[in-house]
């Protein structure tokens, strides 16, 4: 059934869904960056939807250029999961306890930490059975010492940055608790790269609108940097910063959730495997039909042959851990989630308190009015999303939330 070609681009653009089903505003957008000269081709997520400059569920492949749109404010968004040791038969009745430990180890929202998280230690505390955040809390010294060739307009966020390192932040990231189909738990979550990601991205997206290349753009949102220049130089720096500092973000936090359980569970010791992480919003070098390629995924993940992903619902249904079948007609893609089917305004119109009680029976979680925007059937169904992507991906896991952590 999929993919279906897109009639009357420019650049080739396949769907993964049917057009009637997309909302206009997001075809025409995605009519506008298969216009764009650079671009060799677009392919379309069962997720799809409208975002700012480029659409959400978007994989484009560009010849020696490259759209800050295209990746979006959030750099480097995305997922990390764990399997633990535990069952649901482990689990208490009651998991407040367990969400609050969470929701204090790990600040939500705008918040940050007070003082920055001593990650060596944090490290070493998981060294052996969480090797991976072992891993990652090497390299420190390099990682932050190259916060000073950063944009210059970013100068004063560092100690912001240092702070916000392993927290949430707010909207559609969260932290859950779930199992999977054999009652085994697991640690899911979603986040990106904080406050600086995005003063990153927007200087940059800033940059590429004043240059002479962008002037006669269908929208100037969708501006280029070329290969070779400065501006491109410049972002190419920021942006491999910022996907690294979202990357060690998840980890940190992790790693914090991964503690808060352990002691939550101080009677008995538990296990951790290794980790499964993946960015969905990003820029990697990559061949497309034997053709050097810059391809941008802003709100996809990569699903090359073997590659595992994790593809997460809304807060009250459930989300895949999947391996990629590493199909080039999706230039090796698959969707990020589940995607909106309505604004956060509209939801937020549309729905109540109650509403979100409802959808959320069964999760431990908030179920107020500042969450409502995420409610359940403000996305579109994650079944059918799987289903629409069998081609790209095979699914390894299905978990359900027992437990969501929101900011």
């Amino acid at each position: 059934m999929f993919p279906v070609e897109l009639r009357g681009t420019k650049a080739q653009t396949l769907l993964w869904a049917h057009e009637h089903e997309i909302e206009p505003a997001a075809v025409r957008q995605l009519r506008n960056i298969a216009q764009l000269e650079w671009v060799y081709g677009v392919r379309v997520m069962p997720d799809v939807h409208l975002g700012k400059g480029a659409t959400v569920g978007s994989v484009i492949a560009m010849r020696d250029a490259v759209a800050p749109a295209a990746v979006g404010v959030d750099i480097g968004c995305g997922m990390e999961s764990v399997r633990t040791d535990l069952t649901a038969a482990d689990l208490p009745d009651d998991l407040r306890g367990l969400r609050a430990r969470i929701e204090a180890a790990v600040p939500v929202g705008f918040q940050a930490h007070k003082e920055a998280v001593n990650v060596a230690r944090l490290g070493a505390e998981f060294a052996g059975s969480h090797g991976d955040a072992a891993r990652k809390a090497r390299g420190w010294d390099r990682f932050w010492g190259a916060f000073g060739d950063l944009d210059p307009g970013v100068g004063a966020l560092e100690s912001k940055a240092h702070k916000q390192m392993g927290s949430l932040g707010g909207g559609n990231h969260f932290i859950e608790v779930c199992l999977d189909e054999h009652e085994r738990v697991w640690i899911l979550l979603h986040s990106g790269s904080r406050n600086i990601g995005k003063e990153l991205a927007e200087r940059h997206m800033a940059v590429a609108r004043t240059l002479p290349h962008n002037r006669d753009l269908p929208d100037r949102d969708l501006a280029v940097f070329l290969s070779g220049t400065p501006e491109m130089d410049a972002y190419r720096r920021d942006l491999t910063w910022a996907q690294e500092y979202a990357a060690r973000n998840r980890a940190v936090m992790l790693s914090l959730v991964c503690r808060a359980v352990r002691d939550e569970f101080a009677g008995r010791e538990v296990l951790f495997e290794t980790p499964i992480s993946c960015h969905h919003n990003y820029v990697a070098e990559e061949m497309v039909d034997g053709m050097p390629m810059l391809i941008t995924r802003k709100g996809a993940v990569r699903a090359g042959e073997g590659d595992l992903a994790l593809i997460p619902g809304s807060m009250g249904t459930r989300s895949y851990v999947v391996r990629g079948k590493g199909n080039p007609a999706s230039f090796q893609s698959a969707s990020h989630g589940a995607g909106r089917r309505m604004s956060r305004t509209k939801a937020k119109k549309q729905f109540t308190v109650a509403d979100l009680v409802a959808q959320t029976e069964g999760v431990e979680s908030r179920k107020d009015a500042g969450v409502v925007d995420e409610i359940p059937a403000a996305y579109k169904g994650i079944d059918e999303v799987i289903e629409a992507q069998r081609d790209l991906v095979d699914v390894v896991a299905t978990l359900r939330q027992v437990l969501c952590v929101k900011g």
